[in-house]
């Protein structure tokens, strides 16, 4: 009796086991447009890596290859990462509309979203933005955006500006279901997950990354957001106070998202790499 109970215990156990869905993952780039390097990256995560979603920066200057290079890459999904900022010390982007409220004295977006010591003054929340020019404003982007690209699935936000305060968010829910572009991760049970562990340097983002995917719990569905980018001449003179070592970090990302053992840890775990729109499916 005992050893029909045992087994019967088993085959439970196996059938429940076989059941369970395995952990999903969306592997989100960010900053597409912000710099050649970094579309360069971005691409070659999504081909030669895991990633799954990119989302792209419209009044960036690096714009128009995206748009070709996703031209070129069209099952790519590909998300608008709206934006309100220019952080950058050394290189600039402007509003696409006019929208007082949102420029600087020398007609850029604030460097800052949010007050921060070193940029004393010049963040958006510090300078009486209007919403009228925030929806103006966005507006002009997601339009853009999807002439350019018409497969755009989603909407994020650069730098938390969308989420500055009850009145935006309300506001970005209601242009991502006017312009069809709602696949809101946060109401569909997603988890946002990092890197467990130090991150600095390549392998430390490798192994961090590792133990991260480790991590995952079957059944369960996570978004993990980083920006890949290269180190080049170019992305070492891109930079603001507090975050100088850009083109180290960014290569650290395309380091980790193109390995050979991340990629092996993620078929030997079963774990299912997934995209924006396929949370809509």
């Amino acid at each position: 009796m005992k050893i029909l109970f045992a087994f019967l215990f088993f085959l439970f156990v196996r059938v429940g086991i076989a059941q369970t869905p395995p952990p999903r993952l969306i592997i989100r780039g960010d900053d597409m447009g912000y710099a050649h390097g970094g579309n360069e990256a971005l691409i070659k995560c999504y081909k030669d890596g895991i990633e799954t979603s990119i989302e792209v920066l419209v009044p960036s200057p690096w714009f128009p290859e995206a748009v070709q290079m996703l031209a070129e890459n069209p099952t790519v999904d590909v998300g608008i990462h709206l934006t309100l900022s220019s952080e950058w010390d050394n290189i600039k982007w402007r509003p696409l509309s006019d929208c007082p409220s949102l420029r600087d004295a020398d007609g850029y977006f604030y460097p800052m979203i949010y007050p921060n010591k070193n940029y004393p003054k010049r963040s958006v929340i510090e300078n009486n933005w209007q919403l009228a020019d925030v929806e103006k404003e966005f507006r002009a982007q997601i339009e853009l955006a999807l002439k350019k690209i018409p497969r755009i699935s989603h909407i994020s936000g650069h730098m938390g500006c969308t989420g500055m305060g009850d009145d935006v968010k309300a506001l970005v829910k209601r242009l991502a279901q006017e312009y069809k572009i709602d696949i809101d991760p946060g109401t569909l049970g997603v988890t946002s997950i990092g890197y467990i562990g130090v991150h600095n340097t390549s392998e430390e983002k490798i192994d961090s990354f590792l133990k991260m995917l480790d991590s995952l719990e079957a059944g369960k569905t996570y978004l993990f957001v980083d920006h890949p980018g290269l180190d080049t001449p170019e992305l070492r003179a891109i930079h603001h106070i507090g975050y100088e070592q850009v083109a180290i970090d960014r290569q650290g990302v395309t380091d980790c998202w193109t390995n050979a053992r991340v990629k092996e840890r993620i078929k030997t775990r079963g774990i299912q790499l997934i995209s924006y729109k396929d949370l809509a499916k």
